[in-house]
């Protein structure tokens, strides 16, 4: 039967499903003349208008995407084709006007002629379901990652089931041997004491990496950034480790600039930090060196990197570091074990922290890890009471070094306070402040911090000789008249800092 397309025809069509705001309808009739309507919101879904859709080739289908055109013009032509079908569903991508590529689905109905099917008419009817397949897609993924960290975790609760139980072979042979062996000499109950404390250790390593890793999974253990020096972090986080690097004679250096500052979990980070140089130092030969170094990766990420000299890693084993369900462990260059756990519990905190991991390895020639975690903007702190010039130094210097915010004390007293709070990477202060002067400001200051310096900026009304030198001899180089150029004095913390 032929549908003719009036006026109330169409309305209705626009009412019902054009209405709907994703879908454009379509109506082609093949006996002896073509009538064919396009919803206005094609051009709200394709860029492009009715007329223009009309006018092209093939209609819409010249708009479908290269990749899906040899198979949806097979399905169209079998369709048409075959007498028995009546109904067919199409879902392809389109390219816009803008050149985005979006999803659609088409449902098609075709009327034949009873006699000598024939075909009287198509109808379609198009619908804009990219946001519904995004979703689908996204969903999927979600499945498949899922699925994937299930066949991980099962081969990961095998490994670690062998893993548990191994130690405790060692553990209770050598103590059965010092119960029941009374003839044993001192050096034989010393060495077998010794496997014993190392089984013991190790067993405690996997046991808190598997607890922590857990932890980070399930949301139980929660991410409390914090504005942290990298340079104090890390020093922190390796002194446990002194006694091994001694013992080894390894050299760690640190080549860190004292100006650079992160936003993460204190303890979490410390763990990175750690697990890495310990990892460094047990599989490092007696006599080397280990190097840790920061710089800025990028805007807005601070990248730490921790390298040895050690045995490296062969290349067939790069791809097995950081999985859960690749337990891989090398014993190190003094005989140390390890658990094979730490490298997957620091891939968790740095993702954690929306940071990445990655390192380059090879046999012989030693181990270099890097990862990234965001930077924590850099603190100027002014010591100044005067709200004008409070204002005038924030707008002058926020718009002078956009990574920098600004934090005010009102006097000597409270800016010490300040300055273990913010931890500071330049001071700004006022020579001239009631309570306490800038000079015994600063020597409060380097009095609590004697181990950490701080470009410090004196602002003065009057400078004279005298007050020069007084500052010299604290070591400050920058001393401003009163009114100042908040222009020069921007540039003059850029070179104070870099």
């Amino acid at each position: 039967m032929r549908i003719k397309l009036n006026d109330n025809v169409i309305k209705a069509l626009e009412d019902f499903y054009c209405g709907l705001g994703n879908v454009f309808y379509c109506i082609e009739s093949r006996n002896g003349s073509f009538d064919s309507f396009i919803s206005e919101n094609v051009e709200k879904i394709t860029g492009f208008t009715a007329a223009e859709i009309q006018n092209l080739p093939e209609s819409h289908y010249s708009l479908i995407f290269i990749d899906d055109q040899d198979l949806i013009k097979k399905k169209l032509a079998e369709f048409e084709s075959d007498k028995k079908l009546h109904t067919l569903e199409l879902t392809y991508r389109i390219s816009k006007k803008n050149g985005e590529i979006i999803w659609l689905r088409e449902f098609l109905t075709i009327d034949r002629d009873p006699t000598d099917q024939s075909i009287n008419s198509i109808k379609r009817i198009v619908l804009n379901i990219n946001e519904i397949k995004n979703s689908e897609m996204e969903l999927k993924k979600k499945n498949d990652a899922l699925k994937e960290l299930n066949l991980s975790k099962d081969k990961f609760i095998s490994i670690i089931s062998q893993d548990i139980r191994s130690p405790f072979t060692t553990l209770l042979g050598f103590s059965e041997i010092l119960l029941n062996e009374p003839e044993l000499t001192e050096d034989e109950k010393n060495e077998y004491l010794k496997y014993i404390y190392d089984a013991s250790k190790s067993q405690l390593d996997m046991i808190n990496c598997l607890l922590d890793w857990s932890r980070l999974q399930t949301g139980r253990i929660k991410i409390e950034p914090a504005r942290l020096n990298v340079k104090s972090i890390i020093s922190t986080s390796i002194t446990p480790l002194t006694g091994d690097a001694v013992r080894k004679n390894i050299d760690v250096r640190i080549d860190i600039p004292v100006d650079l500052h992160i936003n993460a979990d204190e303890r979490l980070i410390g763990q990175v930090i750690y697990h890495l140089t310990s990892n460094a130092i047990k599989y490092t030969p007696e006599g080397k060196e280990i190097h840790i170094t920061s710089g800025r990766f990028k805007e807005g990420m601070i990248e730490i990197i921790v390298r040895d000299e050690g045995l490296g890693i062969a290349e067939e084993h790069h791809t097995k570091l950081f999985r859960i369900d690749e337990k891989f462990s090398l014993v190190g260059t003094s005989g140390e074990k390890g658990s094979g756990l730490g490298l997957t519990l620091v891939k968790e905190i740095i993702d954690k922290h929306n940071g990445q991991i990655w390192f380059y390895s090879h046999i012989g020639e030693g181990s270099e890890f890097h990862f990234t975690v965001p930077e924590a903007k850099n603190v100027i702190l002014v010591v100044e009471s005067n709200q004008e010039i409070r204002a005038s130094f924030k707008n002058s210097v926020e718009k002078g070094l956009p990574n920098f915010e600004v934090k005010f004390s009102d006097n000597g007293y409270q800016a010490i306070s300040h300055y273990r709070e913010f931890l500071p990477t330049v001071i700004i202060t006022d020579h001239d402040m009631p309570l306490m002067n800038g000079i015994q400001l600063i020597e409060a200051i380097q009095k609590k911090e004697s181990n950490r310096t701080i470009p410090i900026i004196v602002l003065a009304a009057q400078i004279t000789d005298e007050l020069t030198r007084k500052y010299k001899r604290l070591s400050v180089d920058m001393i401003f008249q009163k009114p100042v150029d908040y222009n020069f004095l921007v540039q003059s913390i850029r070179e104070s800092i870099y």
